[in-house]
């Protein structure tokens, strides 16, 4: 157990921020599925700016490193341009 006050602070507010991470990457995780799971061009296409939005928000505070962020980005942009 921390013996410090700061360290107390410290304790609670990577808490309340891993809970708001794991929350916003759980939402991204499901974004990217469904865009994934769309069969439909013209659904894709109009999903597809919300999610990289989402990607790019994400890698700015440091949810999910840049390089993933644009991996998906780029493998997701591959799956809308396949859809007929």
């Amino acid at each position: 157990m921390a013996n410090h006050k700061s360290s107390l602070k410290r304790i609670r507010q990577e808490e309340k921020r891993r809970l708001h991470n794991r929350y916003y990457a759980k939402t991204m995780r499901n974004a990217v599925r469904k865009l994934r799971a769309t069969s439909e061009k013209a659904a894709a296409i109009a999903m597809y700016p919300g999610v990289a939005k989402m990607l790019d928000k994400l890698a700015k505070t440091h949810v999910i490193h840049k390089n993933k962020a644009n991996n998906l980005k780029s493998k997701l942009a591959l799956h809308v341009n396949k859809l007929a």
